[in-house]
């Protein structure tokens, strides 16, 4: 089997809330997603999707998911899509670094995969693990009461785990913490993510004035040395994201002690292939994972799923569905979220139908 072509489509993906921010006064009103479609000579066909954060949350953004991929794609054409790993020593060869160009790609051959061998890609990722799998939400930065109310709401839909975004003023963080933390139950898990936005002196006060209230310090401040010392600082759990990025981050977190619990993002890793592989070691060295991506639609929300649904529940910290989030559905047979939790489709590959009259003509494309 081999690639025969590429298309690349664009879709806007407006929020529910209206917005969504987080630290460091930064925020989106739409999320700019890409959809790939990788063609074969078999008749065959797979999807992929990337959604970067805005250009300010990590280095990645929307207009160069697309110029990259108009540069990537041309080199794959022939290529055969089920030898993922081939493949994905071909897309590091002709481009360098540029892991959420890759990703898109690397979901579609998977997806590709799975149709070919009539299986869904979490079993080829490594087996169904339960029935679903758990879900947390992510909440906006907002005042405190607010932010409060919105999680008491979220808990009314079945959601048990909670992502707050902080890494404002370390006063006002503060009192999200404690006022998020008092409407939930001792069971319920709560995570506050600064995403980078705290300097250390800002870290210390929060965790220092937290210390009572039972919350996992989610990526703190910049650097990973940084972040290092804020958790030798701190008795609470430990989540490292924006740092994760390679096998040999994690290695090098897990040999310091760095982290509890790692966020792995597809996207962040170059795909499934490689974001599978992370999982693996992570679960070689115990170490609990988030399983999500920086963000987008249908088809994301059913790679993660599929990589969620294959990692040994004891392991599997929590997940997301990005779907949920925003009022554009572009995919038809995705995961959809009930009583806080999800499943990844039993239909083969990643058992979704792009909606085409959403997305519209391709932005772009290539052919043999």
């Amino acid at each position: 089997m081999k690639i025969t072509g590429v298309k690349v489509y664009q879709v806007d993906l407006p929020l529910h809330e209206g917005n969504y921010s987080w630290s460091e006064g930064k925020s989106v009103d739409v999320f700019d997603s890409t959809v790939v479609q990788v063609d074969t000579d078999a008749g065959i066909t797979g999807y992929g999707e990337i959604c970067p954060l805005g250009p300010v949350y990590l280095p990645a953004y929307a207009a160069g998911a697309r110029t990259g991929l108009s540069e990537l794609a041309p080199s794959l054409v022939g290529e055969d899509p089920t030898q993922l790993q081939q493949l994905n020593r071909t897309m590091d060869r002709v481009m360098k670094g540029h892991a959420y160009v890759k990703s898109a790609i690397d979901m579609a051959c998977w997806d590709i995969l799975g149709k070919v061998a009539s299986l869904p890609v979490c079993t080829l990722l490594g087996g169904r693990y339960g029935d679903d799998v758990v879900l947390y939400r992510a909440i906006s930065q907002r005042p405190a009461a607010e932010m409060a109310d919105n999680v008491a709401s979220y808990r009314d839909e079945g959601y048990r785990r909670f992502q707050l975004k902080v890494g404002g003023r370390p006063d006002d963080d503060i009192e999200r913490i404690r006022a998020v933390r008092d409407v939930l139950d001792p069971e319920d898990k709560l995570v506050a993510d600064a995403n980078t936005g705290w300097l250390m002196h800002e870290a210390m006060r929060v965790v220092n004035a937290v210390r009572d209230v039972d919350v996992y310090i989610e990526q703190p401040c910049a650097s990973y040395e940084q972040c290092l010392s804020i958790r030798r600082n701190t008795s609470h759990p430990f989540v490292l994201d924006e740092v994760i990025d390679s096998v040999d981050a994690i290695l090098k977190g897990a040999a310091d002690h760095a982290m509890d619990v790692v966020n792995i993002k597809i996207s962040k890793f170059g795909g499934l292939t490689k974001a599978r592989q992370a999982r693996d070691l992570c679960v070689s060295l115990g170490i609990a994972m988030t399983i999500e991506d920086s963000w987008g639609g249908d088809i994301i929300t059913a790679a993660i799923a599929h990589l969620a649904h294959s990692t040994p529940t004891e392991f599997l910290f929590t997940s997301t569905d990005f779907n949920s989030y925003v009022t554009q559905s572009i995919a038809e047979g995705a995961p959809q979220r009930e009583n806080g939790r999800m499943a990844a489709s039993m239909e083969p590959g990643l058992g979704i139908e792009p909606q085409f009259d959403v997305l519209g003509d391709p932005v772009w494309e290539c052919r043999a």
